[in-house]
């Protein structure tokens, strides 16, 4: 066998992998979309408008303590309305505290697993609740699939593939079986390869230049110094520290999870989960002002002028002390912020709170569960301008968007958008 058999037995082995990976790769496709016939299928029949209305109010609202394939603060709703029937969910999202008195037992087991953390009631319509339910089914009927986050972290927050499709994990193993595979074929090419060339060694039938190239030993010391394998360690070090630059670049500014000390221990969890007592009541602005504000000592004297103690202690706490030692003083509590915006960015909370009808956890997180209060959203550009591109206009009962919205239903199939309404413009949010 001369040495140009071997050179074509080479390329014949290179042609067959190169095939097989073309064919896995097509197959991988085929099943992707095989996989995803049955989403498509399940939404047929389906009124978009409504799942649209649906998905609206569950990413405005529901999305702090839920997702559909995942535990968050509360369970997955994959296939709720398959676990309990619609009455029972309309019931439990107007007032879960009611159900739960009510001696239900799904509903007590599922209040005792989730750490009795009660669900914030909403006083949605009952075509809202119908809505809300399309939008469950219809994501429910969709392949489990990797969604967009967010939490943490696109925008900082990671985003995923969402739809129809194989599965992340899914995915993950096939791409792991066809490296073991690749590797595998490579280990039979060495063997090949090495079976060849002890043959060819002891072949006869060789010229001096077959001998040469048969003989030549790999030297890993001489591909080391090599220009191209020093180029290649350059590129791949430098692309490394670049884009770890870019990535601390795009965090400069961003306080996601700040926990400061406050001089008082004041617990939200107490006042607002376990009191509940209304946002509005404290912080006064939040429905007609820009800024929420911090409430002022004579706020907390309401109610602590006739509440000196907690949990049947006797005597006066050391932090509600504090608060009737700045009352007397007449010194302001030196409340830490947490939410800090830049001064480029204009935000109004009225604008968001009383008009849009934004609630405070869609921004804030379960701020009825914070023993201390943290910054929950990452509160970026780009976290921003994607409430904006997704947020339907609240047009209900406000005369002031009635004439908008006929004119963008003439020319639009889709729910108006605050983005429809100016809400990317840059002077919006920028003076």
């Amino acid at each position: 066998m001369s040495i140009n058999r071997l050179k074509n037995i080479n390329h014949l082995l290179c042609q067959f992998l190169l095939i097989f990976t073309l064919i896995s790769s097509v197959s991988l496709g085929a099943y992707a979309q095989e996989d995803a016939a049955p989403a498509e299928a399940a939404d047929a029949g389906v009124d978009p408008a409504l799942v649209s209305q649906g998905e609206s109010l569950f990413k405005g609202n529901c999305t702090v303590c839920h997702a559909i394939n995942e535990k968050v603060i509360g369970p997955a709703l994959r296939n709720v309305h398959e676990r309990r029937d619609e009455d029972w969910i309309k019931a439990f999202i107007k007032n879960s505290s009611k159900v739960i008195a009510s001696g239900d037992e799904y509903a007590v087991n599922l209040y005792n697993e989730y750490n009795q953390t009660q669900m914030t009631s909403f006083a949605f319509s009952d075509d809202e609740l119908n809505s809300l339910i399309a939008y469950i089914k219809a994501e429910s009927a969709k392949p489990v699939a990797a969604a967009v986050a967010t939490t943490a972290a696109a925008d900082g927050e990671t985003a995923v593939a969402a739809g129809g499709g194989v599965a992340a994990e899914y995915i993950t193993a096939i791409l792991i079986g066809f490296v073991v595979v690749l590797v595998l074929i490579l280990i039979v090419l060495g063997l090949i390869i090495s079976v060849l060339t002890k043959y060819l060694k002891e072949s006869k039938e060789l010229t001096e230049e077959d001998k040469d190239v048969v003989n030549q030993d790999f030297d890993l010391g001489k591909l080391a110094k090599s220009n191209a394998f020093l180029g290649f360690v350059t590129f791949f070090f430098l692309a490394i520290v670049l884009k770890s630059a870019i990535d601390g670049l795009f965090t400069v500014g961003v306080q996601q999870g700040y926990q400061p000390k406050q001089p008082i221990a004041f617990s939200h969890q107490l006042h607002a989960g376990q009191y509940e007592i209304e946002c509005v009541y404290c912080h006064t602005g939040v429905e007609k002002a820009k800024s929420a504000n911090i409430p002022s000592v004579n706020i907390c004297m309401n109610c602590h002028s006739a509440i000196q103690n907690v949990g049947g202690q006797t005597g006066m706490s050391p932090e509600i002390q504090k608060i009737y030692d700045a009352a007397e003083t007449g010194v302001p509590i030196e409340w830490v912020r947490i939410h800090n915006l830049p001064d480029l960015a204009y935000f109004n909370h009225s604008q968001h709170v009383k008009v849009g009808g934004i609630e405070c956890q869609t921004c804030h997180g379960p701020i009825e569960e914070m023993q201390v209060v943290y910054q929950y959203s990452n509160l970026t550009m780009g976290w921003c301008i994607n409430c904006h591109r997704e947020t339907e206009v609240n047009a209900k009962g406000n005369e002031y968007y009635t004439k908008l919205v006929e004119l963008h239903d003439e020319t639009s199939k889709n729910p108006l958008k605050v983005q429809d309404i100016g809400g990317l413009e840059c002077s919006k949010c920028h003076y």
